[in-house]
């Protein structure tokens, strides 16, 4: 029972470094993989800033969760080049910080990227707060 948990633990890390991993695979052979498991090129479409890419492409080891619950994106629409990665309102140096990354999931504010935003304008959301 300890090696069939360590083993599976291990295989879970592994895929997800591997899909967080910035490398390109060749389109042939990465089309091939997204049938398996869960590309590079795949999941990266997850950290863009864009909400209905963020809000996709959840999986780390199995691709067809995202395609059974229809998160799944082929590619950002900007491109992978051409995509910006990370969470629009923590690009302050000062808002990540040791302390702040400590406390953000006790500050009670999930941003614009909550799942109860799926689909809708991040400019809209915005301009409720205010």
């Amino acid at each position: 029972m300890l090696v069939g948990n360590v083993t599976r633990k291990s295989v879970l890390n592994g895929t997800a470094m591997f899909n967080h991993g910035n490398i390109r695979l060749p389109e042939k052979i990465d089309r091939f993989l997204r049938l398996l498991l869960v590309t590079p090129d795949m999941h990266r479409v997850h950290h863009s800033v864009i909400i209905r890419e963020t809000n996709s492409n959840f999986g780390f080891n199995f691709p067809w969760w995202d395609r059974m619950f229809g998160t799944y994106r082929a590619q950002p629409v900007a491109g992978h080049t051409g995509m910006t990665i990370g969470l629009s309102q923590y690009r302050n140096a000062v808002q990540v910080t040791f302390l702040r990354l400590l406390a953000l999931p006790f500050n009670g504010k999930p941003g614009q990227y909550s799942l109860k935003y799926i689909g809708k304008d991040p400019e809209k959301i915005l301009q409720r707060r205010k």
